[in-house]
């Protein structure tokens, strides 16, 4: 059985052969944490959720606040999970740790530009911060 790691691990591989820079637990302005955001070459941004628990996918009512800071939205779950479950329109990626698949397209908002914006000089300072002490603890600069 696949946990969120595995699943992250293969949503982020799939992601990148799709033309997306993705990175983990990414928050939001207003609060809320993606499992996985990531933005694509010409602007586009993408928010994963994770499920690897039906439990938490059914007790989870936090999920819409997620799509007013993204244009295309997912729910990912192992291979072993039951799809009937996660909510009609959105998208659906089943992954493991080795790679994933987009079983459902998600359908496309638009977000307002200065949203985007925000979103996205949001995004582009988690990746630097998180670059910076990588390189910190790798290389001691």
């Amino acid at each position: 059985m696949e946990n969120a790691s595995d699943v992250a691990r293969g949503v982020s591989r799939l992601l990148i052969q799709e033309g997306f820079s993705p990175i983990l637990e990414f928050t939001l302005a207003n609060g809320r944490r993606l499992d996985v955001a990531a933005l694509g070459g010409d602007g586009t941004m993408v928010g994963v959720e994770i499920k690897v628990a039906l439990a938490d996918l059914r007790g989870d009512q936090k999920w819409p606040e997620y799509l007013e800071f993204c244009e295309l939205f997912y729910f990912a779950i192992p291979p072993d999970f039951p799809d009937e479950y996660v909510p009609t329109g959105t998208g659906l990626i089943v992954a493991d740790r080795y790679g994933g698949a987009i079983v459902r397209p998600s359908p496309r908002t638009a977000l307002h530009p200065s949203r985007r914006k925000a979103v996205t000089l949001s995004f582009a300072r988690v990746a630097a911060e998180r670059l910076s002490q990588i390189l910190e603890v790798t290389t001691g600069i």
